[in-house]
């Protein structure tokens, strides 16, 4: 139980630095991880304010969906979030996101382009769109993972970006370059577009992120 303790505070805390960075507002979006040595997923309740949270109110579901800990209703983008941990091993934590730059390709159904240093890195490569399904819906869950296909981000079309990662961190890092990598590109159209990386680039950028960097 100390475990879920320590898990629930980091999701609490992840909820607010999502506010102070302003990558949502009000209640939207929703943050999850998985708990170390279980089938289990801590996630965020449904319509609460992140700066209110106390680790109480996150909740420990199984990866059937079913509660195993918490009194509160868990986010509606439970779906979502449990088709992403069952297809994809290597994801740790899901951070969703409403931020605005994201957030405004997504509504006009376009693709972040593979075009800079640190997305391409992180993320993989470009950050594709998904096909549109109601939030909530298991669709919604079908047609992100097939975007997601090779990547670690997805803009989520009418709705917002989701991040993904190893680890709580680095989900809500993924986020954030997501979103300045949104604002750039939405600024290099107005001076030219934006030129893309090649894949040799690209794949021996992500490559050194996923071997190389940062210490050992």
């Amino acid at each position: 139980m100390d475990q879920l303790l320590e898990i629930r505070k980091k999701v609490v805390e992840k909820g607010i630095e999502l506010l102070s960075t302003n990558l949502t507002v009000g209640t939207w979006g929703n943050i999850s991880c998985r708990v170390p040595g279980e089938d289990y997923i801590a996630i965020t309740p449904s319509g609460m304010n992140y700066d209110i949270l106390v680790p109480e109110d996150i909740v420990i579901l199984d990866l059937g969906g079913y509660i195993v800990s918490g009194t509160r209703k868990p986010s509606i983008e439970v779906p979502l979030h449990l088709s992403i941990y069952r297809s994809r091993k290597d994801v740790g934590a899901i951070v969703h996101t409403h931020s605005p730059y994201a957030t405004a390709i997504a509504v006009a159904r376009k693709e972040i382009p593979g075009a800079v240093e640190d997305l391409v890195q992180i993320v993989g490569g470009n950050v594709r769109v998904n096909e549109y399904a109601l939030p909530g819906t298991e669709q919604l869950g079908i047609n992100t993972i097939k975007a997601m296909e090779g990547r670690n981000a997805v803009l989520l079309a009418n709705h917002g970006m989701l991040g993904a990662g190893r680890n709580l961190e680095e989900a809500f890092r993924v986020c954030q370059v997501v979103e300045k990598s949104a604002q750039l590109t939405l600024l290099a159209q107005l001076i030219g577009g934006v030129v893309e990386l090649s894949q040799n680039d690209i794949n021996g950028m992500r490559n050194f992120y996923l071997q190389g960097y940062g210490q050992d």
